[in-house]
């Protein structure tokens, strides 16, 4: 009779980022299916901080490095098979790109410039978490998305 109370999830995911000739562009990676374009973000490790835990999803996702930014960002919430989660969003500014990281043969990658990567995200609390964040309008995706 009563409805079910699901426990919320919590993660963490990093928006990987490098100035580029002036503009800021954000690292979007695809899912596991390269179904949809998305951010690295995963499970908190048990005894592990959300930055900390943001910092290696990036590197085993995107195989980016960088110093994560311990200011929260934002929360974005989002359901998966029946699950729910809450997802800690940091900033990463991207100081090593490597071509060999543990999940490289599973995704793809892509620079885009952010009304780019905000068009292009499927979670619409995410998207308006980088809105936020950058101040941007959405615009067309100059790629695939």
């Amino acid at each position: 009779m009563g409805r079910k109370i699901s426990k919320v999830l919590k993660q963490s995911g990093v928006i990987p980022y490098r100035v580029n000739n002036g503009k800021v562009e954000i690292l979007l990676i695809t899912t596991r299916n390269q179904q949809h374009w998305v951010i690295p973000k995963g499970d908190i490790p048990s005894g592990m901080s959300p930055p900390d835990s943001a910092a290696k999803e990036a590197w085993e996702e995107a195989g980016v490095i960088g110093q994560v930014d311990a200011n929260q960002l934002g929360t974005y919430k989002y359901r998966k098979q029946g699950k729910a989660y809450r997802v800690k969003m940091y900033l990463l500014p991207v100081d090593i790109l490597s071509e060999d990281y543990p999940e490289a043969t599973k995704r793809k990658r892509q620079w885009v410039e952010v009304n780019q990567a905000i068009r292009c995200i499927k979670f619409s609390s995410l998207k308006r978490v980088m809105k936020s964040f950058f101040q941007v309008k959405s615009s067309s995706c100059a790629f695939r998305c």
